[in-house]
C-alpha cells in the first residue's frame, strides 16, 4: 500500500482534475466515489462525492485526510482512476489485495482545474429564471426554482437542447423551419424546443406535435394557447398514417415504441428531412426474428438476446440512414447518474443516397428484416415499377 500512498500524495494537489473509485466488492457500498480539489477560504481541500443509490453525499478533506480516506476506501473497491495536468494513473486491486498501478506521465489536460467549491452547471435554460411551461409541467415552482424531485427532467430537457444546439447550422434562418415531433406525449421537450429556437435563438418555426392520446394533446394545445406560442400545433394522430405535410426540416421522435420509430424514420427519409433526432424505445421486433447458428449459445440467455436485439436494431437503423445520405451519430441521451441511459440517433443530411451492402449482410447473417428496411425497400419497388 506504500506505493499507492506515494501515488496519492503525488497527485492530490491543485493540478488534480479528477479521481474516481469504482467497483465496490459489496453491493451495499456506494457505487462510486469521486474526488476533486476545491478552494475553501483560500485553503486547498479535496471534495469527495459519494454516490449512494440515487443520492450524492459530499465531504471535504485536507490532503492528508483525503489520502487516508482513499487508502481505506481502496480496501473495499477494485479500481481507481485519476487524471491530472501532470499525468494519469489507474489502480487495480485483486481479490487477494494485490495492487497494480499503471501510470502515464505528461500533460493530458489542457484546461485549468476548476477549484470553485460550488460549481454551477451552465444549462441552456437558466435554472433560476422562470419559464412558464416549466411551471405548468411541474418542473419549476412559481418562484422560478427547479422542483427538487424534477431535476432529472430539467437535466434531460437541457441535454436535449444541447443536441439541437449542435445542429443549428443545418437549419435555415431565412425562412420558417418546419419541425415534426412524433409521439410528443406531455411535450416537455416540444415546448422546450419551441422556446429555445423561437424565443432564445430567433428562428421562425412551425412545430407540430403528434400523439395518440386525446387528453394529452388537448392539454398541450391549451398550454400553447396560454403562452401565445404561435405556430406550435398539436394533433391526435398515428405516425404511420400521418400525411399532413409534404416537406419537413427536422423530425423528432422520442420514445416511440418498437416499430413506431421505424415509421417515423421512414417518413423523415421520404421528406428528405435535414435533421433527425430519435430516441428509440421498447424494441421487440428483431428479438423475435434473430436466428444464427454461431450466436445460438449466447441467444439462449433472454436478457442478453433482448439487449443485443435492441443494439442491432439501432445499428441497422443508423446504417440505413447512412445509405440515404445522412451522417449519423449514436449518442447517449442521459447521464447514467440520473436516469437509465437511452441511445439517441442523430442524423444530418449531408449527401446523396449510396448503396451500402454492409448492413444487408448483417441482416442476412441474423436472418432479420427490420421494419425500416422493409419500408424503404417497398418505396424503391414502387419507384422502379
Amino acid at each position: 500500500m506504500k506505493e499507492l500512498q506515494e501515488l496519492l500524495y503525488k497527485y492530490l494537489n491543485e493540478k488534480l482534475t479528477g479521481l474516481t473509485i469504482s467497483g465496490p466488492r459489496d453491493r451495499k457500498r456506494p457505487s462510486k466515489i469521486s474526488v476533486r480539489p476545491v478552494q475553501i477560504k483560500e485553503e486547498l481541500r479535496f471534495q469527495a462525492s459519494i454516490y449512494q443509490e440515487k443520492k450524492v453525499f459530499h465531504k471535504n478533506y485536507s490532503q492528508k485526510e483525503a489520502v487516508a480516506e482513499v487508502m481505506e476506501w481502496m480496501e473495499e473497491y477494485r479500481q481507481l482512476a485519476l487524471s491530472s495536468q501532470i499525468g494519469q494513473a489507474n489502480v487495480l486491486v485483486s481479490k487477494k489485495g494485490k495492487i497494480t498501478i499503471k501510470e502515464k506521465a505528461g500533460s493530458f489536460c489542457v484546461k485549468e482545474t476548476d477549484l470553485s467549491h460550488n460549481r454551477k452547471k451552465n444549462y441552456i435554460l437558466d435554472p433560476e429564471k422562470q419559464v412558464g411551461f416549466l411551471v405548468d409541467l411541474g418542473v419549476q415552482t412559481q418562484e422560478g426554482k427547479i422542483v427538487r424531485t424534477r431535476y432529472d427532467k430539467f437535466r434531460q430537457i437541457n441535454r436535449f437542447l444541447e443536441f439541437i444546439e449542435d445542429i443549428l447550422p443545418q437549419l435555415p434562418k431565412d425562412r420558417e423551419v418546419t419541425i415534426l415531433d412524433f409521439g410528443c406525449g406531455k411535450s416537455y421537450l416540444t415546448f422546450a424546443m419551441y422556446h429555445y429556437l423561437k424565443e432564445l435563438k430567433g428562428y421562425q418555426v412551425h412545430i407540430i406535435g403528434l400523439d395518440l392520446k386525446e387528453d394529452v394533446i388537448a392539454e398541450c394545445s391549451r398550454l400553447a394557447q396560454k403562452y401565445e406560442y404561435e405556430r406550435l400545433d398539436f394533433y391526435v394522430g398515428d405516425i404511420a398514417a400521418y400525411e399532413g405535410l409534404e416537406e419537413v426540416d427536422m423530425v423528432v421522435t422520442l420514445h416511440a415504441c418498437d416499430t413506431a420509430t421505424d415509421y417515423a424514420l421512414d417518413k423523415a427519409i421520404n421528406w428528405n428531412a435535414k435533421v433527425i433526432l430519435s430516441v428509440p424505445c421498447c424494441q421487440h421486433e428483431l428479438n423475435g426474428q434473430m436466428k444464427n447458428e454461431l450466436l445460438a449459445p449466447v441467444f439462449q440467455y433472454g436478457l442478453i438476446r433482448e439487449r443485443m436485439a435492441a443494439l442491432f436494431t439501432d445499428a441497422l437503423r443508423a446504417q440505413i440512414l447512412e445509405s440515404k445520405g445522412y451522417q449519423v451519430q449514436i449518442l447517449e441521451f442521459i447521464d447514467m447518474e440520473h436516469t437509465p441511459k437511452n441511445i439517441l440517433i442523430r442524423a444530418v443530411k449531408k449527401g446523396k443516397e449510396k448503396e451500402s451492402k454492409g448492413y444487408r449482410d448483417v441482416m442476412e447473417f441474423l436472418q432479420v428484416s427490420p421494419a425500416l428496411a422493409v419500408l424503404q425497400d417497398g418505396k424503391e419497388e414502387k419507384q422502379n415499377a
